[in-house]
């Protein structure tokens, strides 16, 4: 072999010198032609191979002792039935010298001729899981508007969101697990785990006229709404839509041609205050193991809880002078529970099981410590739309949105783990579910009409019509009746692991649930095995509007349509979780607990908040703020508004629309 340079330098050459290489090539070629070198090799025989294959392909049959892997190098003897003859060990003579095949056990001295040595593979254990995620949407978008040639300063107290964060922290001690702190280890979960359950047992619910509140503490299975048993939950769509069904003309049809050829302008007044909508969503499933046989030596605590609340504070101050109707489209709330077990032991379109066959062989995966699965999922939604606005009408179509806003939180976490036919826990089980929804609304309005104000036009005032709504879904996939006691041979295979064995006894393998099992795949944890799914969802929102209907001075119209709406809110939370529990059965050594708790609570207040005794007093207090030339009926200018920025915050209204 030439090194680089070289090499390059031949090749570089051999350009220069190629007619002259193909002479000597062509000399070469035609002396070897013509003089060929006599071979003394014979020629090879034209071998035929024969691809037939008379045996048929059977599938793995372990049949050969098995000492399960260590986890220190081990020695494994390989015992085949028979042997052949010919290789049958020096110092072992045989009985039957005419015979070409001989069992074993006649040649089991000699065994150490055909012993192995390896080191066995350590299956990769399942790792611990923790997820905790905090999500948190914040708005204000409280609006100052002013709308026609009213000439009015209307500067009323503004609402202190103070009164609704205590109202909010009212109804969120009504749950009886209180605020739950973030756990940071494995004791902080066992104890979390523990104080929850004692809460429950010890909670003594408010007596309160304006709650009411249903629990159930025990198993729980089906469909709950507001404390009632039914047969099939509502579905959200039926209740609210997130599109805007409303498809609005921008052609111009506020606008026509009348006979004389003017041109005519529909004169209306459109508000809309409300329409602010609060969603949560959260939806988990926990996959991420899971057993046909769990054995466990310590005690088994399990606990699902669903705590749901929703607080309204809707007490309106409406005006009656104005003669406009008033919608009293109620205010709908709903708690949603659902609880179901799903019992995946018993599939009737599964094969049927050999009851004469059992494994013969298994793996080991062992953790030394805890296995824990945790997710924690907290959302929360802080709005204020406190609107404040006067209205006027001068003849033409105007529209004013100062809410419609949109605060949303969702989370999805899918956890597909791994499955074993036998789980071993040396310590305890702790497995807890808990969904904690909460809506606090203020939707204290007032509409009040200034000295003079009045109008012949059709249209409605709405301050109400919203909609509270808490929906959870815990499903455990295992069958609640599952449990027994820990047999002894369990207890004594436990006891050999403890020790650093590796061996699974006969009578652990002989288990009905392994029938049919060639191999058995085994999870030890030496620990305890920690399962806590923790979803709490907030929804807190203040849209308290206080609005002013006025007459316009420059160009009153008395004849317009006016359409008021301050409610039509939609708060939403979402929950739903899928947690794994076992495939089959369970063996328990210790105590075996299980709680299952619902608590459904309504707050609805009848009180005002507002302060305000009478809704056109609070309007009436409105002053003049331009001198007396302004309110001359043959002035037609319009005066425009200065927000005060020093009493209200403007954030120059979201959508104001005049024609």
């Amino acid at each position: 072999m030439f090194d680089k340079i070289t090499e390059e330098i031949a090749h570089f050459i051999g350009v220069f010198h190629v007619s002259v290489e193909e002479a000597r090539f062509r000399e070469a070629y035609h002396e070897f032609s013509f003089h060929p070198v006599p071979s003394e090799l014979e020629p090879l025989p034209a071998i035929v191979p024969d691809f037939a294959a008379p045996y048929q392909l059977l599938g793995y049959e372990p049949g050969f002792d098995y000492r399960s892997p260590r986890s220190e190098p081990w020695h494994a003897y390989a015992r085949p039935a028979r042997f052949q003859d010919t290789h049958r060990p020096n110092n072992v003579d045989g009985n039957d010298p005419g015979s070409t095949w001989y069992d074993w056990p006649k040649y089991e001295a000699a065994r150490a001729h055909w012993t192995t040595k390896f080191t066995s593979p350590d299956p990769e254990p399942p790792g611990s899981v923790a997820n905790f995620i905090n999500q948190i949407v914040i708005l204000s978008d409280d609006d100052y508007f002013s709308v026609g040639g009213h000439n009015l300063d209307f500067s009323p107290a503004a609402i202190d969101n103070d009164r609704l964060l205590a109202s909010a922290e009212s109804a969120l001690s009504l749950s009886p697990l209180g605020d739950l702190e973030r756990p940071g280890s494995s004791d902080d979960i066992i104890t979390l785990i523990k104080t929850s359950v004692l809460e429950i047992e010890t909670s003594e619910l408010a007596s309160d006229e304006a709650v009411q509140i249903f629990t159930n503490q025990e198993t729980i299975e089906g469909v709950y709404v507001n404390g009632e048993l039914v047969a099939q939950a509502p579905k959200l769509e039926d209740y609210h839509s997130f599109v805007d069904d409303e498809t609005e003309d921008d052609t111009g049809s506020n606008a026509w041609t009348m006979e004389n050829g003017t041109v005519a302008i529909k004169a209306s007044v459109e508000l809309q205050s409300g329409g602010n909508t609060l969603v949560n969503e959260a939806l988990l499933k926990n996959f991420w193991t899971g057993g046909t046989v769990t054995a466990i030596v310590g005690d088994h605590v399990e606990l699902n809880v669903i705590v749901q609340t929703n607080a309204l504070w809707d007490t309106d101050a409406i005006t009656s002078s104005i003669g406009i109707p008033t919608n009293a489209e109620a205010n709908e709330l709903f708690n949603i529970a659902t609880f179901e077990r799903l019992d995946v032991s018993k599939n009737p379109g599964a094969d049927p099981v050999d009851l004469d066959h059992y494994p013969t062989y298994w793996s080991i995966t062992e953790i030394k410590g805890d296995l824990l699965i945790v997710n924690w999922l907290e959302q929360f939604t802080f709005m204020s739309d406190n609107d404040v606005g006067v209205l006027s009408s001068s003849g033409v179509t105007t529209s004013v949105v100062s809410g419609n806003n949109i605060g949303v939180n969702h989370v999805s976490v899918f956890e597909l783990g791994f499955s074993y036919d036998l789980i071993i826990v040396g310590g305890s089980v702790y497995d807890a579910n808990f969904i904690q929804q909460t809506n606090v609304l203020f939707d204290n309005d007032v509409v009040g009409a200034g000295a003079g104000f009045h109008t012949t036009g059709t249209g409605e005032v709405s301050t109400s019509a919203n909609l509270l709504w808490n929906q959870a879904h815990i499903t455990n996939i295992g069958n609640p009746d599952r449990f027994e006691d820990m047999p002894q041979h369990y207890l004594d295979a436990v006891a050999g692991l403890a020790d650093g064995g590796r061996d699974i006894p006969d009578d652990v393998r002989s288990d009905d649930a392994f029938a049919g099992l060639n191999g058995l795949s085994v999870l030890y944890i030496r620990g305890d095995l920690l399962n806590l799914q923790y979803i709490k969802q907030t929804n807190i929102l203040g849209d308290s509007d206080q609005i002013a209907l006025a007459k316009d001075a420059v160009a009153p119209n008395l004849t317009a349509e006016w359409s008021i709406s301050t409610g039509s809110n939609a708060l939403v939370n979402s929950a739903a979780i899928a947690d794994l529990d076992s495939f089959g059965k369970t063996y328990v050594g210790g105590d075996q607990y299980s709680l299952e708790t619902l608590y459904h609570a309504e707050l609805i207040s009848g009180h005002a908040e507002s302060g305000s005794p009478h809704p056109d007093a609070l309007v009436n207090e409105a002053v003049l703020f331009l001198d007396d030339s302004m309110l001359d009926a043959t002035d037609t200018a319009h005066t425009p508004y200065t927000a005060e920025h020093d009493i209200h915050p403007d954030d120059g209204v979201n959508g104001v629309l005049g024609h």
